[in-house]
């Protein structure tokens, strides 16, 4: 076999592939036989029909295709063998001619992954504004777990306050007309934390139990039912009960609560080690992110168009999915925002997303950073615990989806690169800018 390259543009080769005529020959005998297994011919057995009943039954051309279906995959895996070429797409046949007695000749076409050049992605020097956690993290943290233990302890005679519970009936109108799904009985809302609409829970302070009385508000524009955006609505309001918040003291008592602490001192020092991975994790982004930007700056590559709108459509795909969930369709989504808009956000999205792939694959290539057998059983073992199932089942979901492995793979190999960088450049802390 003989193959020649031609580079065109847009990172795209023409390969010339020539199998010789004995080949050609015997591959084409080949598929006579296999044909004659598959196909009826009135007067033969299966298998038993001489090649020239067989060419004038199902056609030359179709055993021609058959010979091509059959030797081509192995030829473009010589051809892109013998010439290095590092594709990123199937080969496409462009033309072919395959006369018997000649050679058969082809010429397809191939899409190379784009070439990447470095300026410098090692020793550099690269400023971080360092997050630090916050003086009173601590005071926040213990509050919250306090509040997670808070009890509520029925009011007598007394107006409700801000910071209180109440039990209530309500029925909402707009325009005198009931609102569908607009009312309740016995509902509990926290007046100091609530979802409802603005200034409904402010204008029930400082009423008692039993009274009854109307409030008026008016649903904001942006609100989710079309037919109730900005429109004034009433609310007829039965008060109930009203209940005083009692919030546990921060002790050793509430520390015991929370979980298997003896005091509070173990529950602080807890809090403390979660503040700190918490400030670690976000520096080593904050970290990476710099680093990429700062390698990504020096990086020269041309990536071609048709590279661009596959990662561009894939992540419409992803986004068609995800907005379907919530009831909108892709078509609301265009109208909202502006199709151009859209699309030329999607291609910056689908740009930054190749150009950091390729830049992650190609440092791995210059450092031999690979994947091993316990990188893959670490993301096992961390997809098992996210799920909080087993490793054996994980293991047998990967064999029901490759495309599983793949991505764990890829995860792996992302995670050890973007250690090398942060490792080997230099990362020089500094204070967070004000805002």
């Amino acid at each position: 076999m003989k193959t020649t390259v031609e580079k065109l543009e847009n990172n795209m080769v023409k390969v010339d592939i020539e199998i010789d005529a004995e080949t050609a020959e015997k591959e084409y005998t080949k598929a006579c036989k296999r044909l004659a297994q598959r196909v009826n011919i009135p007067g033969f057995r299966k298998g038993k029909a001489p090649r020239v009943i067989l060419e004038k039954n199902i056609g030359a051309e179709s055993i021609k295709r058959d010979v091509l279906d059959s030797v081509l995959p192995n030829a473009f895996a010589q051809a892109i063998s013998e010439n290095n070429l590092n594709i990123i797409t199937e080969p496409y046949l462009e033309s072919y001619n395959f006369e018997l007695g000649k050679p058969i000749t082809v010429v397809a076409k191939m899409e190379l992954k784009p070439e990447v050049k470095f300026e410098q992605y090692k020793d550099m020097e690269i400023e971080v504004e360092e997050y630090k956690t916050a003086p009173d993290a601590m005071e926040k943290e213990l509050n919250e777990l306090a509040e997670k233990f808070t009890t509520l302890e029925k009011a007598e005679d007394r107006e409700s306050t801000n910071k209180d519970v109440v039990l209530m009936d309500f029925e909402g109108s707009v325009d005198g007309k009931l609102i569908e799904g607009g009312a309740a009985k016995n509902y509990l809302l926290d007046l100091e934390h609530s979802n409802f609409i603005p200034g409904f829970a402010e204008q029930l302070v400082g009423h008692k139990t039993g009274e009854e009385f109307t409030i008026d508000v008016t649903f904001p524009e942006n609100y989710h039912e079309e037919n109730l955006k900005g429109k004034p609505a009433q609310f007829k309001i039965t008060l109930r009960e009203i209940k005083t918040k009692i919030k546990p003291e921060i002790n050793d008592e509430l520390a015991k609560k929370v979980g298997k602490f003896k005091n509070l001192d173990e529950l602080k020092a807890d809090i403390q080690k979660y503040l700190d991975n918490t400030a670690k994790i976000e520096n080593d982004k904050r970290s990476a992110n710099k680093v990429f930007d700062a390698i990504l700056s020096k990086m020269s590559v041309d990536i071609q168009d048709t590279m661009i709108e596959r990662e561009k459509q894939a992540l419409i795909s992803d986004f068609k999915q995800k907005v379907a969930q919530s009831g909108v369709t892709w078509e609301d989504v265009l109208k909202q925002d502006g199709a151009e808009k859209i699309d030329k956000e999607l291609r910056e999205e689908a740009t930054n997303r190749i150009k950091n792939s390729l830049m992650m694959s190609e440092i791995a290539k210059l450092e031999n950073i690979q994947v091993t057998a316990q990188d893959l059983e670490q993301k096992i073992g961390e997809m098992a615990s996210l799920y909080q199932t087993d490793k054996d089942t994980i293991f047998r979901e990967i064999r029901k989806n490759t495309a599983l492995i793949q991505s764990l793979s890829q995860q792996a190999l992302s995670q050890k690169v973007t250690k090398f960088l942060i490792d080997n450049n230099k990362i020089k802390f500094v204070a967070e800018a004000k805002k």
